[in-house]
């Protein structure tokens, strides 16, 4: 299963290298594009969400790697959750 790294720009210009076991993150996320911080949580959720299962499916366990990413993900996110305006750049995939 060919895995995948994203990576993210926070509203605090810090920048994120972010693990996918699956490339299901491409059809969730888009390069160069900038999400307001609820929706790219949620779609982050929902791709780890997909790619878990998958891995599930193809080795009868989940990816505890996703977990532990969107975990960090969330962790990361939390300092700006009360701004409006926040907004997380999509900058590139990369091959993992």
């Amino acid at each position: 299963m060919p895995a995948m790294h994203y990576r993210l720009r926070w509203p605090d210009d810090s920048e994120t290298l972010c693990y996918s076991p699956s490339l299901v993150i491409h059809d969730y996320l888009t390069p160069g594009e900038d999400y307001p911080l609820p929706e790219l949580l949620q779609r982050v959720r929902e791709a780890t969400a997909i790619a878990s299962e998958r891995v599930r499916e193809k080795f009868g366990f989940a990816c505890s790697r996703a977990a532990d990413q969107l975990l960090q993900t969330e962790a990361h996110a939390a300092p700006f959750a009360d701004d409006a305006e926040a907004r997380v750049r999509v900058l590139a995939f990369e091959a993992a």
